[in-house]
Formats: C-alpha cells, sequence, structure tokens
C-alpha cells in the first residue's frame, strides 16, 4: 500500500502508544521515502518507514546513529526507547529533536562530516551499494506513464547498469551515507551542523556522497560557485573532475526520477512532476547530455 498522510498518521498513533509518547497534534513534516512527523507533546521526531520488510534496516539506522555518537560524529541521536516497532505494516523510528527550526547545514559543513565519516570503520556489516536494486520494480509499478515511456527508462537504466559496471573509482571504497546533500544535514538549536536521514547507510565509492552537491551545482544551479568550491575544497576532492562523474551523474539523475514512482499513483501534482522530468530526461538523452552548461534544465 503506497504511504500517504492518513495511513502514515495511523502507524505513528499506534508506535507511538508502544513506545509511551503521546502523538497528540502531531506534525507531517515531510513525505518521502519515510513520512516524517514532529512530535507536539514531547522534542521527538517520528520516521514512518513504508514496510515493515525493512525492519532490519531499519534497526541497521538505530545501530548507525548510536555508533556515530560514540564516534563524536556529529549526527541525529535515535531516542533512548526501544525500537524500531513494526506496526501496520510499517517500520517506526523515534529520533530526538534537533530544533524546532528547519535549518539546513552548509556545503562546507556537510563537506567536513562526509570526510570525518568516511574515515570510519564501523563496527557492524553493512551491505554494498546497489544504486540499482529497486529501480526496475519502481519502473514496472509505474501507473501513470505512457508504455512508451517506460519502455524509455527500462532501456535507459540497462544502458547505466553496463556503464556503471566499467566505472574506475578514484577514492577507496568504506562507509558512505548513500544520500548526502545538505538537505540531510541539520542544525540543532547550539547552531550545530548534525548529520541526519541515517538509513542509507553502506559500504560503496566514495564518490557517490559528493555526487548530489555536485548535481544540485552542474545541472540544477541550486548551489553557486562558491558552495560548491567550498564542499570541494573542504573535503579535499572534486568529483566533478573524476572521468566517472557523467555516468554517476546520470545515474543519479536517473534514481531521482523513479523514486517518484512512490507516490505518483496518489497524487496528481506527483504524477505531473514525474512526467516532467521524464521528459526532461528524454531531452537530454537525445541531446547526448554530458555538457556541464546545461543548468537548471532538469525538474
Amino acid at each position: 500500500m503506497p504511504l500517504d498522510p492518513d495511513n502514515a498518521t495511523g502507524a505513528l498513533m499506534e508506535a507511538c502508544a508502544a513506545a509511551g509518547l503521546d502523538p497528540t497534534d502531531a506534525e507531517l513534516i515531510r513525505l518521502g521515502e519515510s513520512a516524517v512527523f514532529r512530535l507536539r507533546t514531547s522534542p521527538v521526531v517520528v520516521r514512518v518507514g513504508r514496510s515493515s520488510s525493512r525492519l532490519k534496516e531499519a534497526e541497521r539506522e538505530v545501530a548507525i546513529a548510536r555508533w556515530l555518537t560514540t564516534e563524536r560524529v556529529p549526527a541525529v541521536h535515535a531516542l533512548d526507547v526501544y525500537q524500531p516497532i513494526a506496526v501496520g505494516g510499517r517500520v517506526v523510528t523515534f529520533w530526538e529533536s534537533v530544533s524546532d527550526l528547519q535549518e539546513y547545514g552548509t556545503t562546507s559543513e556537510l563537506a567536513a562530516l562526509l570526510r570525518q565519516l568516511h574515515q570510519l570503520t564501523p563496527p557492524m556489516e553493512l551491505p554494498p551499494l546497489d544504486p540499482f536494486g529497486r529501480i526496475n520494480d519502481r519502473i514496472e509499478g509505474l501507473t501513470t506513464i505512457s508504455e512508451t515511456d517506460r519502455g524509455f527508462l527500462r532501456r535507459r537504466a540497462a544502458g547505466l547498469v553496463d556503464a556503471y559496471a566499467r566505472l574506475s573509482f578514484s577514492l577507496p571504497l568504506g562507509v558512505i551515507h548513500g544520500d548526502a546533500s545538505v538537505g540531510n544535514v541539520f542544525r540543532d538549536k547550539r547552531g550545530q551542523a548534525l548529520l541526519g536521514d541515517l538509513d542509507g547507510f553502506v559500504v560503496g565509492p566514495r564518490e557517490w556522497d559528493l555526487l548530489q552537491t555536485a548535481i544540485y551545482y552542474d545541472r540544477f544551479g541550486w548551489h553557486t560557485v562558491r558552495e560548491y568550491r567550498a564542499f570541494a575544497d573542504t573535503y579535499g576532492y572534486d568529483v566533478m573532475a573524476w572521468p566517472g562523474y557523467p555516468v554517476m551523474r546520470d545515474v543519479r539523475e536517473l534514481l531521482m526520477v523513479t523514486w517518484l514512482a512512490q507516490n505518483a499513483a496518489a497524487s496528481r501534482e506527483v504524477a505531473a512532476e514525474l512526467a516532467k522530468r521524464v521528459s526532461t530526461l528524454k531531452w537530454l538523452y537525445a541531446a547526448k547530455r554530458g555538457s556541464r552548461h546545461l543548468i537548471g534544465v532538469v525538474w
């Protein structure tokens, strides 16, 4: 069943009852891979995952948060309750609220957090990065696009699987965040930048964690030249100068399109955005892609 505000709220209510928390008037602050709620009765953020089949992933996320605390990596803290909790076909985790406001870190703060993280060896076994793990199911599950567009996405995915397999990485493999961007760096009440959204931790090429900031600058124009240079200089590596960057960029853009498949059937706005992104991908592909001057053309 698709995750929506109503069924996410139902899972929230049941999980909070089990954890001894009061969900009265909880605020839905984000609906994406998970539904994220802020409780009004206590400084707690609750994440409702899409499926209880991801219970082991949630257990790993909580363990990672507690490990990062012992390693003194500034990161969000898992609440000291029994968790995760599987209810109503969902999996629920609880987190200390960073702040009542949604404030994000800078590109240089993100780079500093990634430098610290990438030097660590986790105490638990982490799965390898698999960029394409859910992509085929998402493409086949789409109900709001034409079969022509579905065929394009299938072919694009197959081509990128082959291209990705041929990449030669410059940085060593190791623990990575998996979804690193300034949108996952939260500023707490003291002004400190904390690494959040810890559910994507895997072992993989560290270039993957540098990719989104590069795309946000290179493709979308969401970061300025100064912001991107601060990111690359603080980390000590410019992923855009790596020959494999265009392939990794195309992979990430395809994933950003197919990710919308989860909510497209339940929302006309999301379905319209999905159609727009597919159209843009087709245009980029026909234009033979690769130009670093196509800033702002993608959604």
